[in-house]
């Protein structure tokens, strides 16, 4: 072998050792990372990790039948300023001395809750000790003024050079105030799930989906990175009217105030498709003063004398009875086993099943309903929930009472149950049940929301509902109605008619239909109390042609107490206004007709 090619061989055979060398140190240099270093690296690798953010989605509105804004997230900004960036220190600092006099006194003038001197000492403070996040005003402001901000010399230049950036919070509030506000609940804090009303409700409707962005090292800097987008909530359209719901809600505080009540509901139902065009609840705090607390509308109450159409309709749909068969009352109590009887309005006379409805007789209905199902309580029972007023109908309104309405145990129980006790209904069943009656015997589901959009297109629409096509006889249903009339229009007898001292539900406007009620209050400990009661009218207008159902109840009253002076008089107010809003009477070859207003 020449000595050429001997040198050639030992090169080749050094370059070889060298790289196996180092092939054998990155072996080696791995299994120490892998073996020793692992835990240590794996801490770093940590850091290094892009930092994950949620991107909130707003949440969507809720909407009145109108369009108007019940519920809305509006933005709102918390302003922030890093005052260690570069170009607010270059040239011992000559853009920040130049701005900040201009920047303190746009602050205090737009934002407020400072003077300018406590700005800029605050800013000027936190620029000397470089303050990376420093949050130059405590309280949110506004998109009109974050707009107006921008317009400032020194924020135009944008957050590298002025430090200055903003943070949106977004707010839920209700534009119309306490209008509806139980009814439309509310959320748990500033941008939590829904915890009460349509807000719990529609809640995976309202809040939509969140997106993501990762806070990356880009250029030099941490910037926020978009890596999936925010799919923004959907909006909730309500049958609910403002106008309308301001119109009741004002009846209902009125009355409410004036009577020192415990507390009042009201609801306003289209009687053809069960939209909630109103609906109000108002509660008196310790102060005396009136807000909505709790949504009574659909909490079940003993419903005391309206039940009363209920127990006749059941009885003279079996053929128990004739809307013309008599019943004899008297000014004493009637003694049926080891319960006594008495009327609110007692007389010595006779009556007839109609009138007996009118004057809203506790014996006469008694008599009536244990004469006919003494022995046969279940039959009672059963036909009362043919009705379709106990089936489990759906309600927006979480937490909604479903009706009792059980077998009574004894004929004892059952007298009772005939006017009202010893059986439970929320405000919105009965409404339910009355406003089947107006519409010609088909009972409708009432309804508060009809629509679900996403960007202004519908997703989904809620059409009327039917829960029974009929609820009785079409005989039955006639007699009824004529029962109904004369508690508004018979002055000698009915409970919500003319009276010298009030015009109680008897409008000289529109025709009205309707029910009192009065139940004494239980009182635990005490039982029931004969000076506490919930006043009740439940109604129908205008009577010929009825559009809306309107029920009002108040509990505990301040005495003296009357059903129809304190809640005939609220519906009335309510009809009138109602429709003189939405419609209005026109003569028509003599006749009244109603015309809606286009």
């Amino acid at each position: 072998m020449s000595d050429e090619q001997r040198n050639t061989v030992w090169r080749f055979a050094m370059i070889f050792t060298i790289i196996a060398l180092g092939f054998v140190a990155v072996i080696g240099k791995i299994i120490y990372i892998q073996t020793v270093e692992r835990d240590e690296w794996l801490k770093v690798a940590e850091k290094q990790v892009p930092t994950h953010r949620p991107i909130k989605a707003t949440r969507g509105n809720i909407l009145d039948c109108n369009g108007r804004l019940l519920a809305s997230s509006m933005p709102q900004y918390y302003i922030y300023m890093d005052t260690r960036v570069p170009a607010l220190h270059e040239k011992n600092g000559a853009l920040f001395n130049a701005h900040i006099d201009t920047l303190a006194l746009d602050l205090a003038r737009v934002a407020g809750g400072k003077s300018a001197a406590e700005y800029k000492s605050r800013i000027t403070q936190a620029y000397r000790h470089g303050e990376k996040r420093l949050r130059v005003c405590d309280q949110r402001i506004n998109y009109l003024q974050r707009q107006e901000l921008e317009q400032n010399k020194l924020i135009k230049k944008g957050k590298y050079k002025s430090g200055i950036f903003f943070e949106d919070q977004h707010r839920r509030i209700k534009p119309y105030g306490i209008l509806a506000s139980r009814t439309i609940g509310s959320i748990y804090g500033e941008g939590g799930s829904g915890n009460s009303g349509l807000e719990k409700e529609f809640d995976r409707e309202l809040r939509g989906e969140d997106g993501m962005s990762s806070i990356q090292r880009i250029g030099g800097r941490n910037e926020s990175v978009t890596v999936e987008e925010a799919r923004d909530g959907m909006d909730v359209v309500t049958t609910i009217d403002a106008t309308l719901q301001d119109m009741v809600e004002n009846a209902l505080f009125v009355k409410t105030s004036e009577r020192h009540a415990k507390w009042g509901c009201c609801i306003l139902m289209e009687t053809q498709t069960g939209f909630i065009r109103a609906i109000a609840n108002l509660d008196r705090t310790e102060d005396g003063e009136y807000y909505e607390a709790q949504n009574h509308a659909v909490q079940r109450v003993e419903p005391g004398s309206t039940f009363k159409t209920i127990a006749l309709m059941a009885a003279l749909d079996d053929g128990k009875i004739d809307i013309d068969d008599t019943v004899s009352v008297s000014r004493h109590p009637w003694q049926y086993f080891s319960v006594k009887h008495t009327d609110a309005h007692p007389m010595d006379t006779v009556l007839s099943v109609r009138s007996a409805l009118a004057v809203s007789s506790n014996i006469a209905l008694a008599k009536l309903i244990t004469r006919s199902y003494e022995g046969s309580a279940r039959k009672f029972v059963r036909r009362i929930e043919r009705m379709g007023l106990t089936d489990s109908v759906y309600c927006e309104i979480p937490g909604a009472d479903k009706a009792r309405i059980d077998v009574p145990r004894d004929t004892v129980t059952l007298s009772k149950m005939s006017y009202g006790y010893s059986v439970e209904l929320s405000p919105m069943q009965l409404l339910m049940f009355y406003n089947a009656i107006a519409n010609n015997g088909r009972m409708v589901r009432p309804m508060l929301v009809s629509a679900i959009r996403q960007n202004g297109e519908a997703v989904r629409e809620f059409r009327p509902e039917t829960v029974k096509s009929s609820i009785c006889s079409h005989r039955t249903l006639h007699d009824i109605q004529g029962a109904l009339h004369d508690v508004v229009w018979d002055n000698h007898l009915g409970t919500a008619a003319m009276k010298p001292w009030s015009r109680k539900a008897q409008s000289t406007l529109v025709p009205i239909s309707g029910k009192t009620g009065t139940a004494q209050l239980f009182i635990p400990g005490r039982g029931y109390s004969a000076r506490h009661h919930r006043m009740t009218f439940v109604g129908y207008f205008p009577e010929e042609n009825p559009q809306y159902t309107c029920i009002c109840m108040i509990e505990d009253p301040q005495y003296p107490y009357d059903a129809g002076m304190d809640c005939g008089s609220t519906v009335r107010v309510i009809a009138e206004k109602t429709m003189a809003y939405t419609g209005c009477y026109v003569y028509q070859e003599g006749k009244r007709v109603l015309e809606k207003r286009k």
